[in-house]
């Protein structure tokens, strides 16, 4: 059984589009879709640098779009199951069916702006922690007025506040912490800062009319395979001021039985933390194009 994953913010780099675009079809299929969302996804996948691309209203719509292209790259896809990180559940909704994909990338496009709003209110930011003990780092983090935003497992914790709260935790690391990382993302988002965004996102969550997921989809609130297409959506309009729980997404693949795991462009990210999570599955990132024959192989080894 092989589940299909999709990359969230921060997985992005200047370029990562440009190999893609070079696919029969895709520049045509990226250009509709600008079109549709008002932005030109091709500029920024190809030619933009590392600050235009890690502006919130920018990279989460980029993100889905790449996922979405090489996905349509595989061809026919047969996975168990489909879950994604943060913004990446968006790509996940539209390869179960629940959403077509011109409605995945307007609701991004919505949700971006409205998070980049509500990240404008306060400096705030987020940090990876790498190693300790969650039951150690969670109190500390609260202790600081953080939040732990992404609980990833394979001893990876996300924090998440204002600039200076991120200074503190770097000056005061949780005992067993060996790294803080920074993240290239442009807010504290999975936290109450977001809170302004939910209602935007909401209210454009009204005008869709999703369908029920045709494989299980995971989701980050809970790790639950969730079977209504109704609270899929309700859940993407949650999840923004909620923590991502994808230790939990983790423990449900193994319980479904998960084989291979295959992460979306632009992979690496979650393909590392199911290598330190999930020993004995299978993990294949696609990065570029020359990834996908491996990919098609692993589909054709694992796939439903």
């Amino acid at each position: 059984m092989l589940v299909l994953v999709a990359p969230g913010q921060g997985s992005q780099t200047p370029g990562f589009l440009t190999e893609w675009l070079e696919l029969p079809g895709a520049a045509d299929r990226v250009a509709a879709w600008s079109d549709a969302i008002g932005l030109d996804l091709a500029h920024y996948g190809t030619k933009a640098d590392a600050d235009e691309i890690r502006d919130t209203a920018v990279a989460q719509p980029l993100l889905v779009a790449a996922g979405l292209l090489s996905a349509s790259a595989l061809g026919d896809i047969g996975p168990g199951a489909v879950a994604g990180h943060s913004v990446g559940e968006i790509t996940a909704a539209a390869l179960a069916g629940v959403l077509d994909d011109t409605a995945a990338l307007s609701l991004v496009r919505k949700r971006g702006l409205a998070m980049a709003d509500a990240a404008a209110i306060t400096e705030t930011g987020m940090a990876a922690l790498l190693g300790g003990d969650p039951e150690v780092t969670v109190p500390h983090l609260e202790k600081l007025g953080l939040t732990p935003a992404n609980i990833n497992g394979a001893g990876q914790i996300v924090a998440a506040g204002t600039m200076e709260q991120i200074a503190a935790l770097e000056a005061d690391k949780p005992e067993g912490i060996r790294r803080v990382v920074p993240l290239k993302v442009a807010g504290a988002f999975h936290t109450h800062h977001m809170g302004p965004a939910v209602e935007t996102l909401a209210e454009a969550a009204r005008a869709l009319a999703p369908a029920d997921p045709k494989v299980a989809y995971v989701s980050n609130k809970d790790g639950k395979a969730v079977a209504s297409g109704a609270e899929v959506l309700e859940r993407l309009v949650g999840q923004v001021a909620n923590p991502v729980r994808w230790d939990l997404c983790m423990g449900t693949f193994q319980e479904l039985g998960v084989t291979a795991l295959l992460e979306l462009c632009p992979g690496g990210t979650l393909t590392g933390l199911a290598k330190r999570a999930l020993p004995g599955v299978k993990t294949l990132a696609l990065k570029t194009p020359a990834d996908l024959d491996a990919a098609r192989e692993l589909l054709a080894e694992h796939a439903a």
